[in-house]
């Protein structure tokens, strides 16, 4: 934006604005005005703390309308606008649509569907009738599930444990044990994206050993939803550099797949033998065992079944891998690739530039356009504040 564009969105005059730049004169007015205009923190811009780097003004503007419809709804505010809310089958067809532009990796347009779809599933829970309510707390819950899921990619993290938190209450309400399940496991991998191992697994473990199903009588449905779950604990015991513990959950996770056959989606998720082979290569490269990550990576042939989310990050695991083997070329090629297939994807994604700075240490020239992609400079930067993610951290 100019100092003009600026000026005319906080209703400000261009002297106000070029004071505040220049720290002469920055009065707790022109800041707020320039907070609401940006949709933007005060603290970062004071420089307290640092944007996230893929952050745009799209996605704030997303985000502060998320937050709205989340924090209002919880405290029973509802839209006075709307006549007659969708009915539970309507919302339903909603979360579906959602779930779907979300593993394709488009979390901004999530989020923008999350918002106008929380509001009108709580205003379609009040209008239903009593004895009929189970199925409305269940699409609330949902509404609110993805919510957490992109607040949480978008590193809105205290709206994210705001959203999981009131999503877990409407799955108390619609006495769903497998939505209840998939809930904890949201909040698990909040806890994950928020450095709280311990917590994450503790919980990932739970939501799992609660929703066990017997393989012999299971239904495609349950054991999408405990293969997934049981997943994640792998994921979660891999970051913590558990092995044994991991192996187990491995074993499992392979076990529910090879039970399935084929991939099947269930609430949102999607679970099968490919999806528990190429998660398995996370977890191995997370443990340092390049070679059998790498073993892993050429036992795997077509995996287009998989959601485009779930393809990408394989690549990213794949890339990672192959930087640790020193297969430069190789590494580039996969991260290239992918990141061209799915740059708005990579925009929320911190494992890129991990891989980026591993590669950066052999010295290749194409790196260069790699760091252009996803905006990072080929060179990690002194002095930025804070340190540069790793495989543990980049989640």
């Amino acid at each position: 934006m100019t100092q003009e564009d600026l000026a005319h969105a906080c209703h400000l005059s261009v002297d106000a604005i070029r004071a505040a730049e220049r720290d002469v004169r920055l009065t707790l007015p022109t800041l707020l005005a320039v907070s609401a205009a940006l949709h933007c923190d005060v603290s970062v811009i004071l420089g307290q703390s640092t944007p996230r780097r893929a952050t745009t003004h799209a996605d704030r503007v997303i985000m502060t309308a998320l937050s709205h419809a989340i924090h209002d709804t919880s405290a029973g505010r509802l839209p006075e606008t709307l006549d007659e809310p969708p009915t539970v089958a309507e919302l339903s067809e909603i979360v579906t649509q959602a779930w779907s532009t979300y593993w394709t990796g488009q979390y901004a347009q999530v989020g923008a569907l999350a918002a106008p779809l929380v509001r009108e599933a709580a205003a379609r829970l009040h209008v239903q009738p009593d004895g009929e309510q189970a199925s409305a707390w269940a699409v609330l819950a949902d509404a609110y599930r993805i919510s957490a899921y992109v607040a949480n990619l978008m590193g809105a993290r205290d709206l994210a444990y705001a959203a999981i938190g009131h999503a877990h209450h409407a799955t108390s309400q619609a006495a769903d044990p497998l939505r209840a399940a998939l809930v904890d496991s949201g909040r698990a991998w909040v806890y994950l994206r928020d450095a709280r191992l311990a917590d994450a697994l503790d919980l990932a473990e739970k939501a799992a050993t609660d929703i066990e199903p017997r393989f012999s009588k299971a239904s495609h449905e349950e054991l999408t939803v405990y293969g997934s779950h049981i997943n994640f604990a792998a994921v979660v015991a891999s970051r913590m550099a558990n092995s044994d513990r991991a192996a187990d959950y491995l074993s499992q996770s392979h076990a529910a797949g090879a039970r399935m056959g084929r991939e099947h989606g269930a609430f949102g998720t999607l679970f099968g033998p490919v999806t528990a082979t190429t998660q398995a290569v996370g977890i191995k490269v997370s443990l340092g065992e390049t070679g059998q990550a790498l073993d892993l990576i050429d036992s795997i042939g077509d995996v287009s079944q998989l959601q485009k989310a779930a393809q990408h990050r394989y690549a990213m695991d794949k890339a990672l891998a192959q930087a640790d083997a020193r297969m430069w070329d190789s590494a580039l090629d996969t991260l290239e690739g992918a990141l061209e297939d799915a740059p708005e994807w990579a925009r929320h994604q911190a494992l890129p530039g991990v891989i980026a700075e591993k590669i950066g240490a052999g010295s290749t020239a194409r790196l260069r356009k790699v760091s252009r992609i996803i905006g990072v400079s080929p060179v990690p930067r002194e002095g930025t504040g804070f340190p540069a993610a790793d495989r543990r951290t980049a989640l």
